[in-house]
């Protein structure tokens, strides 16, 4: 997913439902980290998922129903495998598996046939993305999905909308679900934006400054905000009104906060 750069500081008011954020409740630094750490994993599944996609695309793959994803962050680097249920819904069948190659962009392919059974991660991932596709329902258009391993157990699954335009970046209506270990149950579900806003790069790079929204289900900023940092270009910083606060989310995605100038 990607979001804008702008001229100066352009702004945008992301607006939700009747949940006020607490005004007394300042942000330590430690739940400031723990954003900032799953916005880079979501930023890097993002981009190796579709690293990955293209890797597998230009490998001429067979129609053989391998039709969903599932990335996971190994000490070599990412690996995406590619796959689905098989009918009973014990067993995650992979068709491909992308291998990221050290640091790279590049993306090693290989095919399994007949298709590789798995019964660990990717099972998991794979029932934890239908679970959350079931609460979610439908959407009038296309959305990234990307499932990392929760802080304590479980998993997190995000649904958030997908980049339909060069260089035009979508931010809003995105929803983060924490799912069992197993995938099949529901343990939260975190609004993060409602409404979504798109936005397009500055004419010139030299007028980027950084960009601004607020929103106020929360006092705090969301893993998609720094998603949304890590993932546009040019790379600015974006500004969150959240609260009573102002956060700053720098170009590598850390996270600073003040108190917000009273009107």
């Amino acid at each position: 997913m990607k979001s804008k750069g702008l001229a100066r500081i352009s702004v945008a008011v992301l607006l939700f439902v009747t949940v006020k954020a607490d005004a007394t409740h300042r942000p330590s630094a430690t739940e400031q980290a723990a954003i900032t750490e799953r916005g880079r994993l979501l930023a890097e599944y993002d981009t190796a998922a579709w690293q990955a996609t293209d890797a597998v695309m230009a490998a001429h793959p067979k129609a053989d129903g391998s039709g969903r994803y599932v990335a996971r962050k190994t000490e070599a680097g990412w690996v995406v495998d590619f796959g689905r249920l098989n009918s009973t819904g014990d067993k995650f069948l992979v068709g491909y598996e992308a291998v990221q190659v050290g640091s790279s962009a590049k993306f090693e392919v290989r095919r399994f046939d007949p298709m590789r059974e798995d019964i660990g991660w990717n099972l998991a991932a794979a029932k934890g993305i239908e679970t959350a596709m079931r609460d979610f329902g439908g959407a009038s258009r296309p959305y990234n999905i990307a499932v990392l391993p929760a802080e304590r157990e479980g998993m997190y699954v995000y649904l958030y909308p997908a980049q339909v335009k060069e260089g035009v970046y979508p931010l809003g209506a995105d929803v983060r679900y924490r799912v069992s270990p197993d995938g099949t149950k529901i343990t939260e579900k975190r609004q993060m934006h409602k409404g979504i806003i798109e936005t397009a790069p500055a004419n010139s790079p030299d007028a980027v400054a950084g960009g601004y929204h607020t929103h106020v289900l929360s006092d705090l900023p969301e893993d998609t905000d720094v998603l949304l940092v890590l993932t546009r270009k040019p790379r600015v910083p974006e500004f969150v009104g959240a609260g009573a606060y102002m956060f700053t989310i720098d170009v590598n995605g850390k996270i600073s906060v003040e108190d917000r100038p009273k009107p």
